[in-house]
């Protein structure tokens, strides 16, 4: 018996997607989250799970930090990207910082029971029209990736709020923390980067992000 995570902030399409798979897969079991840290609490209880089937815009998931930080901490676990988006730029990135497989929203129910089928078997699948198009990672993306690895989830926000040009009193105020614990988290921000400023800490997070939602619908 196989047990899934579908990790997607839609009810309905995660409603779907598990009734589509229980018709393929035997006995299956699914687990469900909506955000982020749901999935991480899922994912820290449920150690027997067979793969994750990731949605990349999930709340808290911060575009592919989400992905670099569950390949991090659950390196043996199976992780398949399902998204809107066919963008080579972005395949390419979410094949490189780890995932199994790329699996168009768009696809049916048939074609994402055979790419699970076949990410179980230990192979990596991505659609036929795009598979020999997709590019690996530059060595920088890969060095990118492994400092980001290091952040926690609430550093990130915090590096994000950096990205998007609060100050400290306004991430403290998104955060409900304090204006010190702030500073405390930016210090560290800084040292896991490797970086000596706030625009040095913008550049790397602008390389983890995707387009915006309404630009994939």
């Amino acid at each position: 018996m196989n047990q899934f995570l579908i990790a997607d902030d839609h009810p309905l399409f995660r409603e779907a997607l598990k009734g589509a798979l229980q018709t393929q897969f035997e006995g299956l079991e699914v687990f469900e989250s909506e955000n982020f840290e749901t999935t991480l609490s899922v994912l820290s209880v449920q150690e027997e799970l067979d793969l994750l089937l990731l949605d990349l815009h999930m709340p808290g998931s911060g575009d592919l930090y989400g992905l670099i930080r569950i390949r991090e901490d659950y390196p043996s676990l199976p992780v398949v990207v399902i998204s809107g988006s066919e963008d080579l730029a972005i395949i390419s990135k979410v094949m490189g910082y780890g995932a199994m497989g790329f699996i168009p929203k768009a696809s049916s129910s048939q074609d994402i029971a055979s790419a699970i089928k076949q990410v179980l078997e230990g192979d990596s699948w991505l659609p036929e029209a795009i598979k020999d198009k997709v590019a690996g990672l530059k060595s920088e993306e890969q060095e990118v990736a492994q400092q980001v690895a290091s952040l926690t989830p609430q550093q990130y926000k915090v590096l994000r709020y950096l990205h998007e040009g609060l100050l400290n009193k306004q991430i403290a105020f998104e955060l409900h923390i304090s204006e010190a614990t702030v500073k405390a988290h930016i210090t560290a921000i800084f040292r896991k980067l490797g970086v000596y400023n706030r625009t040095q800490a913008v550049l790397i997070a602008s390389k983890l992000q995707l387009e915006p939602v309404e630009a994939l619908a």
